[in-house]
């Protein structure tokens, strides 16, 4: 252990010198088990395990995180999953273990946008998740512990120079952070809020019924929330995030963005996404971006332009959009998180076209009572939290 930890440059190799280090002296809560891991993956890493080590606190079950440029691209605790659920994330064979659950959910939510993660685990990384993330591209992975033949795994990736980073579960920062923009050092008190199923009380709607599965739901959308760059919103479903958008001006782009990203998910469980069939010799993620492309309107291009025949075996039929329409017609309890309030009812209008029933948000703007009055004519229920979690 030691107390400094230089990089090879900052988020673009023109920012050098760079490290990372303790301000007071006292050794860092890291250590490089393998590879080099660079400014943005310590970004990715420490934002990510505070997610999981919440989501793990919060529920008592293993989490998971992709993260992507400081945002998650899923977030997931480990439940078990379904036959269709192991088809639609690639992890049909192998060995099954809670953990390795929570990151094949977390991975599998938006395969698009989680290629080349860093991955974040809540518990000591198992031989079965190991095997998960070996066949995935990645920058590398951070945890509390690594069991041996685990870590062997893991370093045979990328010619041996896989990042792995093993974090002391028992440190606990400062209460004030700092940080530094243009010169100027900002400082604030950590955002040490507990998010639990206590902020979920306060249903203002006609509907007062939210399901203890629903109510997890919403943890998972609120802490992934308190860690993705705002505005920001997230659906979830089952134990995981199904759609998560960030980064957006716009609140109603946020639920359109993560909206869209929900409508992928559900539209991969469709019989006619399980019955493609690939080339033997397709890539991952070459296949990956098929279906993105068969999902929407784009694959009326690949038709035309015959690209199909480097793709499939079998020349797939359309799935025009009344199909898909239909299709997500059957997506229903789905739960919705915001990381602020919906300033319109329009922002629950695009969240009901993606199945949503359920809903936390802070409440608090002027047009609260239209907001409301839109979930009632869907029949949701939604809760105000009284907190706001914007990240940045």
């Amino acid at each position: 252990m030691k107390n400094e930890l230089a990089l090879k440059y900052g988020c673009n190799p023109n920012q050098k010198p760079s490290r990372i280090f303790m301000e007071d002296g006292s050794e860092l809560p890291v250590t490089v088990l393998n590879g080099k891991p660079g400014y943005i993956n310590f970004l990715d890493a420490l934002n990510g395990w505070q997610l999981v080590s919440e989501l793990k606190n919060a529920t008592g079950l293993p989490a998971a995180t992709s993260f992507k440029h400081v945002s998650p691209a899923g977030a997931a605790v480990g439940l078990p999953l379904t036959d269709v659920e192991r088809k639609i994330y690639w992890v049909e064979e192998g060995e099954s273990t809670p953990l390795a659950n929570a990151y094949a959910r977390a991975r599998g939510a938006d395969r698009m946008s989680s290629y080349g993660d860093f991955i974040c685990l809540s518990d000591v990384c198992d031989v079965a998740t190991a095997k998960l993330i070996k066949v995935e591209v990645s920058d590398g992975v951070i945890a509390p512990g690594f069991e041996p033949d685990a870590l062997e795994i893991l370093k045979s990736k990328k010619n041996g120079n896989y990042n792995v980073i093993q974090i002391d579960s028992s440190y606990r920062p400062e209460p004030i952070e700092r940080k530094q923009l243009f010169g100027i050092s900002f400082e604030q008190g950590r955002n040490e809020l507990k998010i639990d199923q206590d902020l979920l009380e306060n249903v203002v709607t006609v509907n007062k019924e939210i399901p203890d599965l629903a109510k997890l739901d919403l943890v998972i959308a609120l802490i992934t929330l308190k860690y993705t760059q705002s505005n920001s919103v997230c659906y979830a479903k089952g134990g995981q995030a199904i759609g998560i958008g960030a980064g957006q001006q716009s609140r109603i782009h946020c639920t359109r963005l993560a909206g869209n990203k929900a409508d992928n998910w559900f539209l991969r469980q469709s019989p006619k996404v399980l019955g493609l069939q690939f080339l033997n010799d397709i890539r991952r993620a070459d296949r990956d971006n098929a279906i993105d492309l068969y999902i929407g309107d784009e694959y009326l291009d690949v038709l035309a332009e015959g690209r199909w025949q480097s793709i499939f075996k079998v020349k797939p039929e359309v799935f025009t959009r009344e199909e898909r329409r239909a299709w997500l017609d059957k997506m229903t309890d789905v739960s919705l998180g915001s990381d602020a309030f919906f300033p319109f009812g329009d922002n629950i209008e695009r969240a009901h076209k993606s199945g949503v029933k359920y809903i936390a948000e802070p409440g608090g703007s002027i047009r609260d009572d239209h907001v409301i009055e839109t979930c009632n004519k869907y029949g949701m229920a939604m809760c105000f939290t009284g907190i706001r979690l914007f990240h940045h």
